[in-house]
């Protein structure tokens, strides 16, 4: 498995990661047992990167990794997040970035995750009304006492990483990138390499859209949050759709799964690039980890470009897009 460094602080990661939301929420029904296996082959098969966050499952999802991680505390990189406040019963209760909050959901992640240190900390969303240095600023007294190694930020806007990375180095970005989702080539990337920080696409397969498996919006579970995505829904999802039909025409031309094509091609916009695919199941997990044998030369991405220019996807990314910085 090749290696990438995210950021100029020393953190080095699998080039490409798991993304474990789904084991605990959002995605159907659970099974905590391939889950757990899912996290286990991932790691036999070179992948050291795993993203979690205390929102997945109020919480559950850090109490399921928690034993993975500890037992093998030395051989991966453990990211987490903090700022969507989940109330009982799972409800959400809006964005906190405030000093304090930050500590306690700091120490509550360690606790449920059984650790010492967090490798990378993430603030999820940024919270429009604290200060971006007041909630940096307290991110920063986490790695001052030895609970966190790293610190990210998760759909910040330019203005904002700008702001944030002056009060102390921010090794990586997390925001939405794929095929489908190419706003960040935009401003984002270009800021990211002039401040040296690395880039974490998530939903890099655009929410599973992009591996050929959803044919049409029944296809999705009764409880799957994609039903309420306004790409999944009516003409929006007709014309995503051929986009994807375009995509598994040139996979087959390549000898490849669309999933594989799709990954690729991002894993192929920079080494300083580690998606994190979000699976729990090991099959799909093999078929991701396959994109690292794909390669695409530079007739292949411009092809690409041309069947998925920037912008080409039909639809908002989320139902309400208010927790997104701007």
């Amino acid at each position: 498995m090749e290696l990438r460094k995210l950021g100029s602080q020393g953190l080095e990661v699998s080039a490409l990661g798991l993304g474990c939301m789904g084991m605990s929420e959002f995605y159907g029904e659970q099974n905590d047992t391939e889950s757990v296996a899912t996290l286990d082959h991932a790691l036999a098969h070179g992948v050291t990167f795993f993203d979690t966050a205390d929102m997945y499952g109020s919480g559950a999802n850090e109490e399921l990794i928690g034993p993975f991680a500890k037992a093998n505390r030395d051989k991966i990189v453990l990211a987490t997040k903090f700022g969507n406040m989940r109330g009982p019963g799972g409800s959400f209760d809006g964005i906190n970035g405030r000093p304090d909050y930050v500590h306690k959901a700091c120490d509550a992640s360690l606790k449920r995750l059984g650790l010492d240190v967090i490798d990378l900390y993430y603030q999820h969303r940024v919270d429009p009304n604290v200060p971006i240095e007041d909630t940096v600023g307290a991110m920063a007294e986490l790695v001052t006492a030895g609970k966190v190694r790293y610190l990210g930020l998760s759909e910040a806007s330019p203005a904002t990483i700008r702001r944030a990375h002056a009060v102390h180095p921010i090794s990586a970005l997390q925001t939405e990138y794929s095929l489908w989702s190419r706003e960040p080539e935009a401003k984002i990337l270009p800021l990211l390499r002039e401040l040296g920080i690395g880039f974490v696409p998530y939903s890099p397969l655009g929410r599973g859209f992009l591996t050929g498996q959803i044919k049409t919006p029944d296809d999705l579970p009764q409880d799957d949050f994609r039903r309420n995505s306004p790409r999944f829904q009516g003409a929006a999802f007709d014309r995503n759709i051929e986009l994807v039909h375009a995509i598994e025409a040139m996979a087959r031309e390549k000898g490849c799964a669309p999933a594989q094509l799709a990954l690729a091609w991002v894993l192929a916009q920079g080494d300083d690039i580690a998606p994190i695919p979000g699976t729990k199941r090991r099959k799909y997990l093999d078929e991701n980890i396959g994109a690292l044998d794909v390669t695409l030369d530079t007739a292949d991405l411009a092809r690409i470009d041309q069947i998925i220019p920037a912008g080409a996807a039909v639809g908002d990314r989320y139902a309400s897009m208010a927790a997104i910085d701007s």
